[in-house]
C-alpha cells in the first residue's frame, strides 16, 4: 500500500509517555506535532529536489502471538510495520531497525531522522516496528484490564525477534545483511535489551536517552530538572531555581491556608481544587510545565529553559516582595496556556482516573493507559518531589502516584517493588550485560539518571557512552540542523563513526 506524504499521522519519534500529569502529556503531544511537521517538511523538500523516498515506503501488519511464552495460547494480534527500500543496496546492504516505543509509529520513522541519514549513507534497508498494544497494533479488546497482562517489554522483544525472521524471509536476507537497531527513550532501552537478549539478531544497537534501569521512586528526575534550570549554558541560573522553589512554596502555603478558590482563579484551573487530591493535581500541573520544558528544551516544547527563567527572574516588573515569585508563576502559566492553546489548567484527580481508565481504542491512541500499566508492572519511573533537591512541591509524593496502580488496574502497591526488582534482574539495570551498544544521552535530560553513562562502563566493555552537553531528551535522533549546538553535531558524528565501524567489523568477520 503506497502512502501519502500529507496524511496526518502523529509522529512518535522521541517522546516518552511516563505519566506525571496531564499537562506533561499535553506538552509531549505538542512536541510530537512539531516533530511531525518538521519531518513532513523535510520529506516534501526532498521531493521538490527530485529525491522521492516516499514512493519506496510501504506499511503492513504481521500477526504476532499474544503470548510468545505459552505454546498452548494460539491467540494473535496485528502488529504494524513500515519498510523503506529507497536506499537499500541489494542484496547484501545492511538493515536499520527502528523500534517503536510507547505510542504509534508512522511512515516518517523510516523517512526522517539521524538513522535515516545514516541509512542513505550505508545503503541500508529501513524497517520500523510498532510496539504491541500501542497505535494500531492492538486487538479491539486489548485495553481491558484483564487483557493487559500480555503487554510487557519481554513480549515486545519477542515480537522483534519474530519480525526479524519475517523481514529476513520477505527480502531473502542472509547473514551478509548486518542489522543495527535504533530507539529512543523506552524504545532506546528496548534497542539495548534486544542486543543483550538476542545478540545473534542485531550486530549493534544505538540506545538514545534509554532508561535501562527501572526505579520505583525516581526522585533524581527532579534533581536533574533543578540542576538544568541552574545551568547557565542553556539559559538557567541559581536565581531561577530559587524563584521557582519560592513560587511553589507560596502556592502550597495558599492551599494550606484554605485559599483554594483564589489559587484556582489565579492559575486558571478548570475547576476549584477543594479536595487534597485535586490540590495535588494542581501542583503536578504546575510542575509539569517546568519538567516538560527541561525534558524537551529546544526540541519543540512550548517554552525553553531560557524563556522560563526570564519569566521567573524578571526584575523589570514591579511586584510586592511577598508575592513576586507567586505572581511570576501565574504569568508563566498564562503564557503556557496561551501558547499551548489550553483553555484552563488541569486540576481534577477524578479526570485523571477517568483518562487512565478509558479502554476506547480511539481515545487511548496516544498510549497513556498502556504506559501507566507498564510503569506499575515493570518500571516505576514515578517522578517524585520528596527530597530537598526538588524545586517543586513536597505534595508530589510516591504514595500519590502509586495510588493509581490499584485504583486503575487493581495492582497492589505492595507488589511494585518486586516488579521493578525483577526488571532490573532480568535486564541488568544500569550495568546491563551487553556489548556493541552505544548509549547516548543529553546532560540536561533527567532520564540520563537511569541510563548508562561513561562512569558506568569498565575498560573492557565493548559498549560506549556519549553524554552531550547542553542537550535534552533524544535530541541526537533528529536530523541535523544549522542551529544545533556544536556538542550535538559532534555527537552525531561520533554515532556515525561507531555505526560505520560496526558495519565494517561485521563485513570483516564474514570474510574471515
Amino acid at each position: 500500500m503506497l502512502l501519502s506524504p500529507i496524511r496526518c499521522i502523529i509522529l512518535l519519534l522521541l517522546v516518552n509517555f511516563v505519566y506525571s500529569g496531564r499537562v506533561l502529556r499535553k506538552i509531549k503531544e505538542h512536541v510530537r506535532k512539531i516533530q511531525y511537521e518538521k519531518a513532513k517538511k523535510n520529506v516534501l523538500m526532498s521531493a521538490v529536489n527530485g529525491h522521492k523516498p516516499m514512493s519506496e515506503v510501504r506499511d503492513g501488519k504481521i500477526h504476532q502471538p499474544l503470548d510468545h511464552f505459552d505454546s498452548q495460547n494460539d491467540e494473535t494480534f496485528p502488529q504494524r510495520f513500515f519498510v523503506n527500500e529507497a536506499y537499500w543496496e541489494r542484496p547484501h546492504g545492511p538493515v536499520f531497525l527502528f523500534i517503536g516505543g510507547e505510542g504509534p509509529i508512522s511512515e516518517f520513522n523510516v523517512l526522517a531522522g539521524h538513522h535515516v541519514d545514516m541509512a542513505e549513507e550505508h545503503g541500508a534497508l529501513l524497517v520500523a516496528l510498532e510496539h504491541r498494544f500501542y497505535g494500531e497494533s492492538i486487538n479491539k479488546d486489548g485495553l481491558e484490564t484483564e487483557n493487559l497482562g500480555d503487554l510487557s517489554s519481554q513480549q515486545a522483544l519477542a515480537d522483534v525477534a519474530e519480525f526479524h525472521q519475517y523481514i529476513s524471509d520477505r527480502f531473502d536476507l542472509s547473514d551478509k545483511n548486518t542489522w543495527i537497531s535504533f530507539g529512543g527513550s523506552y524504545a532506546g532501552a528496548l534497542s539495548a535489551w534486544l542486543r543483550g537478549k538476542f545478540p545473534h539478531l542485531v550486530y549493534g544497537a544505538v540506545a538514545s536517552s534509554a532508561p535501562v534501569k527501572a526505579k520505583l521512586d525516581f526522585s533524581t528526575f527532579n534533581k536533574v530538572v533543578g540542576l538544568s534550570l541552574a545551568d547557565e549554558d542553556v539559559g538557567g541560573s541559581d536565581k531561577c531555581v530559587g524563584d521557582i522553589w519560592e513560587a511553589f512554596a507560596a502556592v502550597e502555603a495558599a492551599l494550606f491556608a484554605g485559599n483554594a478558590t483564589e489559587v484556582g482563579k489565579d492559575f486558571g484551573c478548570c475547576e476549584i481544587p477543594e479536595d487534597l487530591e485535586d490540590q495535588i493535581e494542581v501542583m503536578q500541573s504546575l510542575a509539569d510545565i517546568v519538567m516538560g520544558t527541561v525534558e524537551y528544551n529546544e526540541e519543540g516544547g512550548i517554552l525553553t529553559i531560557e524563556e522560563i527563567c526570564k519569566i521567573m527572574t524578571n526584575e523589570t516588573e514591579t511586584y510586592d516582595s511577598e508575592t513576586e515569585a507567586y505572581d511570576r508563576l501565574i504569568k508563566l502559566v498564562q503564557i503556557y496556556r496561551a501558547t499551548g492553546e489550553e483553555p484552563c489548567l488541569d486540576a481534577s484527580h477524578k479526570q485523571t482516573i477517568q483518562d487512565l481508565s478509558d479502554t476506547n481504542l480511539d481515545s487511548a491512541y496516544n498510549g497513556e493507559r498502556q504506559w501507566y500499566y507498564q510503569t506499575c508492572t515493570e518500571f516505576g519511573f514515578f517522578q517524585t518531589c520528596e527530597d530537598a533537591s526538588c524545586p517543586f512541591s513536597r505534595m508530589l509524593t510516591l504514595q500519590a502516584q502509586t495510588d493509581l496502580c490499584p485504583e486503575v488496574f487493581n495492582i497492589p502497591q505492595h507488589s511494585l517493588p518486586g516488579h521493578i526488582a525483577f526488571t532490573n534482574k532480568y535486564y541488568g539495570g544500569d550495568h546491563p550485560d551487553t556489548d556493541r551498544v552505544l548509549y547516548v544521552n543529553g546532560d540536561i535530560d533527567p532520564w540520563r539518571e537511569l541510563s548508562v553513562l561513561e562512569e558506568d562502563l569498565d575498560k573492557e566493555d565493548k559498549d560506549m557512552a556519549i553524554l552531550i552537553k547542553g542537550t535534552s531528551h533524544c535530541a541526537d535522533m533528529n536530523p541535523g540542523g544549522a542551529a544545533d549546538r556544536p556538542a550535538l553535531k559532534q555527537a552525531r558524528k561520533a554515532i556515525e563513526r561507531k555505526v560505520a565501524k560496526w558495519l565494517k567489523e561485521a563485513a570483516w568477520k564474514l570474510v574471515g
